[in-house]
C-alpha cells in the first residue's frame, strides 16, 4: 500500500473585501474566473489605505485543476504564520492571535459555495527570535510553531474554500501585539486513495473469516455437556470485539457524508484494544497454579478495572476532541494552556500505564512459565504416550504465550507510536514517519491472533474409543482418559489448563 497520508501546503491568498458591512455568506476566491481583487503585500494596503479588517486571506482546497475525493476519509489542517520582526510593532510575550475563520463547500466550479462552518477562534503564539532585537534585525521572520487550525472527519465535496479574517479592535486588545504578519500558510493533510482502498479491502476479507471461525468455535463450545468456562467466554467476546473493528462500514463513508466516522474508529478500537488487554489477564490467570479462587471474573477486578477506566478516560479525552469538532471544525483541545496540558497528561499517563501493563504480563507470563516447567518434572514418571501427550501440550501452550508477548509489545509500541505521530503536527519538534506496513502489519496480526486462539483453544470433539486408543497407544483405562479433551467433570477448555487447575486443587 502506498503511505497512509499526504501533506499538501497552500499558501493563503490576500483578498480585498471593499463592503463596509463585513456580512459573511459573501465568499472571496483566490484564483480563478470570480477570482478576487488582491493585494501583493501590506505596503500595498498601507498605500492604498486599505484597514485590515478588509483584507481577507483565502484558500481554496485543492490546488488548481486538481479536486478532492471520498476516498481521502478525513482532512487535518496546521497553520503556520510568517510573522516579521519590526521595532515599532513587536510580538508581545503569550501573544494570543483571534481568527475570524469560515469554511465553504462545492461539487461544481460554477455552483455557489455552501458555508459547512463558520467560527471565531483564539490561537496561542509560541515564536521564539534568533538576532537581537535591533533596527538592522527589521524584516527578519520570527520563528513560530505550527498551529492546530481544523479537522474534519470526511471528505464528500470536491472544492472547499476557506476564508480567514484577522478582525482588529484596539480597545479591546483584539490582535494587538501579534507582529507583522506577512503570510498565513496551511499544511493539508489527507489519507491516501490507495491506502484507503487497500485498507478497505483487508477489512472487506478479514470480516467473514473471523465472523466463520466464531460460528464454528461457539458451535464446538455448545457441543460440551458441561457450561462454557470463563476463558472460553472472554475468548468469544475477544473475538465480537475483532468483528465489531472488522465490520466495513467505512465503505459507506465513500456515499455517504459522516463526518462522525472518525470518532467512531477510535471508538471501535478503544473497545478492541481494553477486550484484548483484559483478555491477556484472564488468560494468564486462568493457567496460574495457585490456590486463588478462578473460572470467575469478579476474580479480575483488580486487574481489569484499571484497564476500564485508562479506557474511559482516553474515551473523555477523544470526546472532547474529535467529539466537539462535529459541530465546529476548527476546534482543538491543544489551543489552550490547560486543553494542552490535559491532553499531554492524558497521552503520558496511557503509555507509563501500558508500559506498567506490559512488565505485569510480562511477569505473569513468567509465572506461568516456572509453574509449568515445575510440573514438567512428573512428566518421566507417566507412561510414555501420556508423557508425550502433555509435552506437545506444553510446548504448544508456551509458543502461544511467547506469541502473546510479542502481539502485546507490538500493540504497546503502535499505540504509543500512534499517538505521538497524531500529535506531532501539534507539538511541533517531534516527527515520525509510519508507513502503511505498520498499520495494515499491526491490523492483520490482530486478526491471526484472535483467529489461532479460536482455533486452538476451542474443545475437542474428539471421542477415542477405549479398544482403538487401548490398542494404538497400550496405556490403561485411566491414562486413556486424560488422552481425551472432552473431560466433562472438569472446569476447563484445555489440558493445560485442567492440569494447573488439579494442582492447584490438590
Amino acid at each position: 500500500a502506498p503511505s497512509p497520508t499526504t501533506a499538501v501546503p497552500y499558501m493563503s491568498v490576500k483578498c480585498i473585501d471593499v463592503r463596509k458591512n463585513h456580512h459573511k455568506t459573501k465568499w472571496l476566491m483566490p484564483w480563478g474566473p470570480n477570482h478576487c481583487e488582491k493585494l501583493k503585500d501590506f505596503d500595498e494596503a498601507v498605500g492604498r489605505q486599505i484597514e485590515a479588517n478588509d483584507i481577507v486571506f483565502a484558500v481554496h482546497i485543492p490546488l488548481p485543476s486538481k479536486e478532492m475525493s471520498p476516498w481521502f476519509q478525513f482532512m487535518l489542517f496546521i497553520m503556520q504564520l510568517d510573522i516579521a520582526f519590526k521595532m515599532d510593532n513587536d510580538l508581545k510575550e503569550n501573544a494570543e492571535i483571534t481568527l475570524d475563520v469560515s469554511l465553504a463547500y462545492r461539487d461544481d466550479m460554477f455552483d455557489d459555495w455552501e458555508e459547512i462552518a463558520h467560527a471565531i477562534e483564539i490561537r496561542k503564539l509560541k515564536c521564539t527570535f534568533g538576532s537581537p532585537k535591533t533596527l538592522e534585525s527589521e524584516g527578519r521572520h520570527y520563528d513560530c510553531d505550527f498551529l492546530p487550525f481544523m479537522e474534519i472527519g470526511s471528505v464528500a465535496h470536491k472544492y472547499y474554500l476557506i476564508n480567514i479574517r484577522l478582525p482588529v479592535n484596539e480597545r479591546k486588545g483584539i490582535n494587538v501585539g501579534i507582529g507583522e504578519i506577512k503570510d498565513i500558510r496551511l499544511v493539508g493533510i489527507h489519507q491516501n486513495g490507495g491506502f484507503t482502498k487497500v485498507w478497505f479491502a483487508m477489512k472487506t476479507f478479514l470480516t467473514p473469516s473471523i465472523l466463520i471461525i466464531m460460528v464454528w468455535y461457539w458451535r464446538r463450545i455448545t457441543l460440551m455437556t458441561r457450561a462454557p468456562v470463563l476463558l472460553e467466554k472472554v475468548i468469544f467476546a475477544l473475538g465480537i470485539s475483532m468483528t465489531f473493528i472488522n465490520i466495513p462500514v467505512e465503505w459507506f463513508s465513500i456515499g455517504f457524508d459522516w463526518t462522525w466516522m472518525l470518532l467512531f474508529g477510535d471508538i471501535r478500537q478503544g473497545i478492541f484494544y481494553a477486550m484484548l488487554l483484559s483478555f491477556w489477564i484472564i488468560f494468564c490467570g486462568e493457567h496460574m497454579m495457585d490456590q486463588n479462587e478462578r473460572n470467575r471474573l469478579s476474580g479480575y477486578w483488580k486487574q481489569v478495572g484499571p484497564i476500564a477506566v485508562g479506557s474511559f478516560c482516553l474515551f473523555i479525552f477523544d470526546m472532547c476532541e474529535r467529539g466537539v469538532q462535529l459541530k465546529n471544525p476548527f476546534y482543538s483541545i491543544w489551543t489552550t494552556e490547560v486543553g494542552t496540558e490535559l491532553a499531554m497528561a492524558f497521552i503520558i499517563v496511557a503509555g507509563i500505564c501500558l508500559c506498567l501493563y506490559f512488565l505485569f504480563l510480562c511477569f505473569m507470563v513468567f509465572q506461568v512459565f516456572r509453574n509449568i516447567s515445575g510440573k514438567q518434572s512428573s512428566l518421566p514418571a507417566m507412561s510414555k504416550a501420556r508423557r508425550l501427550h502433555y509435552e506437545g501440550l506444553i510446548f504448544r501452550f508456551k509458543f502461544l504465550m511467547l506469541i502473546t508477548l510479542a502481539c502485546a509489545a507490538m500493540t504497546v509500541i503502535f499505540f504509543i507510536v500512534s499517538q505521538v505521530t497524531e500529535g506531532h503536527w501539534k507539538w511541533g519538534d517531534i516527527t515520525i514517519q509510519v508507513n502503511s506496513a505498520f498499520f495494515t502489519g499491526i491490523y492483520g496480526m490482530w486478526n491471526l491472533y484472535v483467529f489461532a486462539l479460536m482455533f486452538l483453544y476451542a474443545p475437542s470433539h474428539k471421542n477415542y474409543g477405549e479398544d482403538q486408543s487401548n490398542g494404538d497407544l497400550g496405556v490403561n483405562s485411566g491414562e486413556e482418559l486424560q488422552l481425551t479433551t472432552t473431560i466433562t467433570h472438569v472446569d476447563g477448555p484445555t489440558e493445560v489448563y485442567k492440569l494447573a487447575r488439579k494442582e492447584a486443587q490438590e
